[in-house]
C-alpha cells in the first residue's frame, strides 16, 4: 500500500501540467463583454450644440472710390463736381496718402483728346496712386 496516498495516482508524477485551464479567462472576458454591450450605447449618446463659427481673417474695409471724369472740352470734375486742372496734383497727393488708399476710376467723354487723358494719369501715378480704373459705358442694344 505504498502508492495510496495522491492524486491522480503514480502515473503524473514529478510531470508538469501540460493543459492551460482557460476557464478563468473566459469567465473574465465573458464579464468585459457584457461591460462593453451595456456601456457603448452610453458612450455614442451625445448633445448636439451649434458653436459660433470663428475667423482668423481680418476683415478689410473697403477703400473709397473718387470717379475723376473729363468732358469733351477737357474739364475735370472730381466726384462730379467741377475742379480745375491746377489742383489735380495737390488732389492726387492727398488721396494717395490715405489708408487704405481709394481706388481712382476715370470716366471720359468720346470726344476727349488723348493728350489730356494721358497727363491725369501721369499725375496720378506721380502722386502714388496705386490702383487706377476706367470706366466705360456698354452699347446701347439697337
Amino acid at each position: 500500500m505504498m502508492g495510496s496516498g495522491g492524486f491522480g495516482g503514480d502515473n503524473h508524477h514529478g510531470q508538469p501540467m501540460a493543459e492551460i485551464n482557460t476557464t478563468p479567462m473566459v469567465d473574465v472576458m465573458l464579464v468585459l463583454l457584457v461591460i462593453f454591450i451595456i456601456t457603448a450605447p452610453l458612450l455614442t449618446h451625445s448633445i448636439k450644440i451649434d458653436l459660433p463659427q470663428a475667423s482668423n481673417q481680418p476683415n478689410q474695409e473697403k477703400p473709397d472710390t473718387i470717379t475723376l471724369s473729363i468732358n469733351g472740352e477737357g474739364k475735370l470734375f472730381w466726384n462730379d463736381a467741377p475742379f480745375e486742372q491746377a489742383e489735380l496734383a495737390s488732389r492726387l497727393a492727398s488721396e494717395a496718402e490715405k489708408k487704405p488708399q481709394p481706388e481712382l476710376h476715370l470716366r471720359a467723354d468720346k470726344a476727349t483728346h488723348y493728350q489730356q487723358l494721358a497727363l491725369v494719369m501721369s499725375a496720378a501715378q506721380s502722386a502714388g496712386i496705386e490702383k487706377l480704373g476706367f470706366v466705360t459705358e456698354p452699347k446701347q442694344k439697337e
